[in-house]
C-alpha cells in the first residue's frame, strides 16, 4: 500500500476509517474540507494545519513523527480534489 510507504501504520488508518463511520465525525471532517483546491493540498503549512484539525476533530491524537509522514504523503501524490480520477485513486489506496 502506497500510505505504508511514508511510515503510517494500517493501525493508524484503521482507527481513522473507523471514526469516519460515524455521521457526525465525517461531517467535521467535511466542514473542514469544503472548498480546499489543489493548490492548498501542495502547501506543506496549510496541509499541517488541517491534519492537526482533522485530528483534533477525530480526537485522534497524532504525533509529530506522523503527522510530519501523513503532510509528506500528501504532498506527493498531487491531489486534485476536483479529479474524480485522483479521488478514486485515493479511495482504492484505504479501501
Amino acid at each position: 500500500m502506497g500510505y505504508q510507504q511514508y511510515g503510517i501504520t494500517p493501525q493508524l488508518v484503521e482507527r481513522i476509517k473507523l471514526k469516519m463511520k460515524n455521521a457526525a465525525a465525517k461531517e467535521r471532517v467535511k466542514k473542514l474540507l469544503d472548498g480546499l483546491n489543489k493548490h492548498d493540498l501542495q502547501d506543506s503549512a496549510k496541509v499541517k494545519r488541517l491534519v492537526k484539525s482533522i485530528g483534533s476533530a477525530l480526537h485522534e491524537k497524532l504525533t509529530p513523527a506522523e503527522e510530519g509522514q501523513i503532510v509528506k504523503f500528501v504532498l506527493s501524490q498531487k491531489i486534485d480534489p476536483n479529479s474524480t480520477l485522483h479521488l478514486i485513486k485515493l479511495w482504492g489506496m484505504f479501501r
